[in-house]
Order: C-alpha cells, then structure tokens, then sequence
C-alpha cells in the first residue's frame, strides 16, 4: 500500500472550481443571518468574544502543534493537523450551540468576527506552525506554499460572500429573511451531495487510509471541545457562554480546509484525510454533546 504521504486524491480543475463556489453559497447563506450589531457585540461584551477567539485562533493551533511533535503522525496528516486547527469555526456551531442551550448570540456573534479575522489568521497560523514541525516545513518548501496567495484565497472564498451577505441584511432585511433559510439548506444540501461525490470518487483510498486519521481527528476535536470550554472557565465565563465558545472551538470550517488543501496541496491524502473525516466527527461529537447539555440546563437559565 502506498504511503498515505505519497497518495493524492482524484480531483480535477473542474471539481476544485465547483467547491469553491459551493462553499461561497454556503459563506453567504450564513452571512445572510448576521448583522453588523454581531460585531458590534465585541465591544459591548468583550470578554466572551475575546477569550473565544483567543482559544480559537492561539491556543487550538499552538496545542496541535504540540500534539503533532508528541505523537509524530505522518508529516501529511500532521500538516493537515495543523491546517485544520488554523480555520474558523464551522456554519453548524450557531445550531449546535442552541441545541446545547448555550448563549446562541455569543455563538453567532463569533462565527461572524472569527470569519473575518481568518482571512488573516488562517494563512497565518497554518505556516507559522507548520514551519516550526520539521516535517511539515519540508512539505510546505516542497510545495512552495505563498501565504499571500493563501490569503488571497481565503478572502475570496470567506471574505466576498460575506461582505455581500452583510450589505443584503443591512440593506434589505427583509430579502435577507427570505433568503437565509432557502439559501443555506439549499448550499449543505449541494456541499453535502458534493463532498459524498468526492468520497465515492476516491473510496479505495477512504477504506485503505481512514484508519490512520480516526484516533488524530478524535484526540484533536476532544482537544479543540476542552479548549474552548476550559478557556472560558478559566476567565469565569458563565456555562451558558463556555458551552458556546467551547462549540465554537470544537466545530471547524473543514469545507474551506478542503479547498485549501486541494487548491495549494494538490488533495495530499492525509490532509484531505484529516480534513475530510473532520467534517463527519465533529457533527457526531458536537451533537453528543450537545445532547448531554441540553439535558442540564445551564443554572443561569
């Protein structure tokens, strides 16, 4: 068998352009929900936001880094490791959260702002950390990774739906109503029915590898859930907020690691891998825990 560092997985120019359109339908179904008073929120309750982007954006990827140098996983699955943890939160965190009985506003208030600092923060982190791994380094020389290019991606991919997003809500509530619930139904459904197409298309290489990145994915998203929650805690955050940063944390936008990977890495397996399996556990785990909130309110409450 084949290295999982050596495989690619199968994925033309074509299907690369379709997910990035996919995943800014998806960008803008979401921003079709928010309003400039989400970002807003940061300044009238700071603390939340802060101390959830913090675990975000700092203590997530420098603990991934750690973990990727203590249980030395194959440089791929390492980079595609480290890249994961550099993404914002995912687009099922606000569901999530509720369903969990967190602080909904909180959640959505940072998935708006931790979507727009990762146009910076993702191409940041992903060769900061990257480059301190030895291992990884050597891919991304290897692959001649332009972090400028990378930004440039993601705020195309992230940053344009959601400016248009924006100014429908803030212009055109109304429209922006209608929209929202059609809109972003309709782009799961399509990145849905895409990403199980993908799957099918490279299935011997799903059924040979998978099992290399079931145990990282699951230590990794444990991590990500303790983070955000014991972060907030730590600065004496109420539960209804800790269960909604520790989501936030633990639910990454593993759609747009996908298209990074694809984009920059050419499908290098064990970061597709990580990132595609990612996108099926963390629903699994999140919604677990979520289940196991919901059925202790939080005393606030």
């Amino acid at each position: 068998m084949v290295p999982v560092d050596q495989i690619q997985l199968n994925f033309n120019p074509a299907s690369l352009m379709l997910l990035n359109v996919i995943l800014g339908l998806v960008m803008f179904g979401v921003a079709l929900d928010m309003r400039t008073s989400d970002f807003k929120h940061v300044f009238v309750t700071p603390k939340p936001v802060i101390i959830g982007l913090v675990a975000q954006f700092i203590f997530l990827p420098a603990l991934t880094w750690v973990m990727t140098m203590l249980i030395q996983p194959a440089p791929s699955i390492a980079l595609g490791m480290i890249l994961v943890a550099a993404c914002p939160g995912g687009n099922v965190s606000n569901f999530i959260t509720h369903y969990s009985r967190g602080n909904t506003a909180l959640s959505v208030s940072m998935t708006a702002i931790s979507t727009a600092v990762a146009i910076f923060m993702t191409p940041f982190n992903l060769t900061f950390w990257a480059s301190l791994n030895p291992e990884t380094s050597q891919l991304l020389t290897k692959i001649a990774v332009d972090p400028l290019d990378m930004l440039l991606s993601v705020f195309l991919l992230l940053g344009v739906p959601m400016v248009l997003g924006l100014l429908i809500s803030h212009k055109a509530p109304s429209v922006a109503k209608k929209l929202h619930k059609p809109m972003r139904i309709f782009s799961l459904i399509v990145f849905g029915v895409f990403i199980a197409g993908a799957l099918a298309a490279n299935w011997s290489h799903f059924l040979n590898y998978v099992g290399y990145v079931v145990f990282y994915v699951f230590a990794q998203n444990a991590m990500a859930l303790a983070t955000g929650y014991f972060s907030a805690l730590g600065v004496g955050l109420k539960e209804a907020d800790r269960r909604a940063v520790s989501i936030e944390v633990g639910i990454q936008n593993s759609g747009l690691g996908l298209t990074l990977i694809f984009t920059f890495f050419h499908g290098l397996g064990g970061m597709a891998l990580i990132a595609a399996w990612w996108g099926v556990w963390h629903i699994i785990s999140g919604m677990a825990l979520g289940t196991i909130w919901a059925r202790h309110p939080p005393k606030e409450i």
